[in-house]
């Protein structure tokens, strides 16, 4: 009788088991998706333009700076004219006063101008990050679904140690392609195709590289003294 019921048991387990479906682990990797993006591309695209125009804005009050500069040198030196007398050395004084005020509202101007160009450029960045990864993530979801996947894997987030959360993936569960084939079918004619990731360079704005996970400042040239 126990072995009746041991057999039993053993049979409504293997029952109970045959009935769950088979694990299936899909790999993908987000941030290659995400680079490879042609809309990715194209927003990195903008952003270096307004960029350089930014740099280029910072240049031109840079001379506008540096000319300051020079006008304040060359009172300094009518300054240092023992022939002056006092109410000339007063009026220089006053003028040098002056200029020396302009460059430092300059050099403020500069910075506002500097730090404000980064925030702008930044948000719009982790705006346009957070929307597409929101429509990779329902694409992965749709094709991981249609492959019969029960979990998909990201190989491209590391963890707080460092160390990616896959360590080893056979290429044959890896769906990247197929999602960002399925991403860029509405890809515009005419546009660039997608670089590779590795060879991906972000705008000098928040991050040197739109992945999802990175992010930096705007390498902007700044007065910081004069420029020489």
């Amino acid at each position: 009788m126990k072995s009746l019921v041991a057999i039993a048991a053993f049979a409504a387990l293997a029952l109970g088991a045959s009935a769950q479906p088979a694990v299936k682990i899909l790999v993908v990797d987000m941030a290659k998706l995400y680079d490879t993006h042609w809309r990715t591309q194209d927003n990195n695209a903008k952003i270096q333009s307004d960029d350089q125009k930014a740099q280029e804005e910072v240049e031109k009050m840079n001379k506008e700076g540096n000319v300051l500069v020079e006008e304040y040198k060359s009172l300094d030196e009518q300054l240092k004219n023992p022939t002056l007398n006092t109410e000339a050395k007063a009026k220089a004084q006053d003028a040098a006063q002056k200029k020396l005020d302009a460059i430092q509202t300059k050099q403020r101007e500069v910075q506002t101008f500097i730090q404000n160009t980064r925030n702008t450029l930044g948000q719009r960045l982790n705006t346009f990050r957070s929307l597409m990864l929101e429509e990779i993530s329902k694409t992965v979801t749709d094709v991981a679904k249609r492959k019969g996947a029960t979990l998909v894997i990201d190989k491209a987030g590391p963890t707080a140690i460092g160390i990616s959360n896959v360590i080893y993936s056979d290429p044959g569960f890896d769906i990247t392609d197929d999602v960002s084939k399925e991403l860029n079918k509405d890809r515009p004619a005419g546009t660039p195709a997608p670089a590779p990731a590795s060879m991906e360079k972000g705008p000098a704005a928040p991050s040197s590289t739109p992945s999802p996970g990175s992010t930096g400042p705007v390498t902007l040239p700044g007065i910081g003294g004069t420029k020489k």
